[in-house]
């Protein structure tokens, strides 16, 4: 098998394993990219190929995720990680752990760790990697990193969500969630709601958003009634897909441009959160962006013009500034 084979089959593993590091398609393709390119280049072959393509891709995205933190910490709004339709790794014996690591809720859990305890927890708990490995991906000791991987461990159960067990389940309440929104069914909306629901969308300042979330399922529903049906009525598609290995869906405009995504979080037979991502740069590397601001004041005609009550938020969180409606 040449190097150039070597790497094409193990490519599923290291975008996941960098995927998982970094919470981004976009980045973690880059640092695949970039380990191809190192091992291209290198002089030699390693021993084991699995081993040092996976210590590359992993000392790649800790740099990555260094320098990332400092973004992030300016990032206008919620910052969620860039949705993931597919995870092209599949591992038979570890696909709970798999599984587990993709959602939402685990990806935010893991912004939490230091850069170096979310490589050692990666790599350990999600991939099973050995410590020998480990502590030569990530250039500290043995005893270093089983030390990382307690105290990453630890952070990670105290914080952990506790989904619906049953994944049949959880798919089945999300296709009678979806589809009461599409028939505008707000009983059956309020019925498949936890009292405390929230709706967060990670915007990023360049789409519109709702500032601190909404809670509530008077809210929820209030704000679901009234951008969906008229989302729909002008040709929007609203398409049930897992997301993040989540429940979800994806939204496009009438021409089939990516608009947001959503994950939903389920417990004890409810949704509890609605994550949207609507920034169009965490969109991209699914297809063409939609213009969300124009589909926005189109859709608030068309609920005018349907008799449906304005959405339960100020307008400033539903139309952009001045300067955002000079580029659009």
């Amino acid at each position: 098998m040449s190097p150039a084979e070597e790497f094409e089959k193990l490519r599923p593993l290291l975008f996941s394993l960098a995927y998982r590091i970094l919470g981004s398609v976009t980045e973690a393709e880059d640092a695949v990219q970039e380990t191809w390119l190192r091992y291209d280049r290198s002089p030699t072959r390693p021993a084991s190929t699995r081993a040092y393509l996976s210590a590359t891709v992993t000392r790649i995205a800790i740099d990555v995720l260094r320098s990332a933190r400092v973004r992030r910490e300016e990032y206008v709004g919620p910052w969620f990680p860039e949705p993931l339709l597919t995870d092209p790794y599949q591992d038979p014996e570890h696909a709970a752990e798999l599984a587990d690591s993709l959602s939402m809720a685990a990806l935010l859990l893991l912004e939490r760790l230091s850069p170096l305890e979310r490589a050692v927890f990666v790599l350990r708990e999600v991939f099973a990697f050995g410590f020998p490995e480990i502590a030569s991906a990530v250039g500290r000791s043995e005893a270093a990193c089983r030390q990382l991987a307690v105290r990453a461990r630890r952070h990670m159960e105290a914080g952990r969500p506790r989904f619906e067990a049953d994944r049949k389940e959880r798919e089945e309440l999300a296709g009678r969630f979806f589809d009461a929104l599409k028939e505008g069914n707000v009983e059956s909306l309020r019925q498949l709601l936890a009292a405390d629901v929230q709706m967060v969308a990670d915007s990023g300042g360049k789409a519109p958003q709702w500032t601190g979330g909404l809670q509530g399922v008077d809210q929820v529903c209030h704000m679901l009634d009234a951008l969906l049906r008229p989302f729909l009525t002008i040709g929007g598609v609203m398409a049930p897909h897992l997301v993040n290995g989540q429940p979800g869906a994806v939204f496009r405009d009438r021409d089939g441009k990516v608009l947001n995504t959503w994950t939903l979080d389920i417990l004890d037979g409810r949704i509890q959160t609605i994550r949207a991502v609507t920034n169009p740069d965490k969109l991209a590397h699914m297809g063409p962006v939609a213009d969300a601001w124009a589909l926005m004041r189109e859709a608030r005609q068309a609920g005018r013009d349907m008799g449906l009550p304005e959405p339960a938020v100020t307008p400033q969180q539903l139309a952009p500034s001045a300067d955002q409606e000079n580029r659009t």
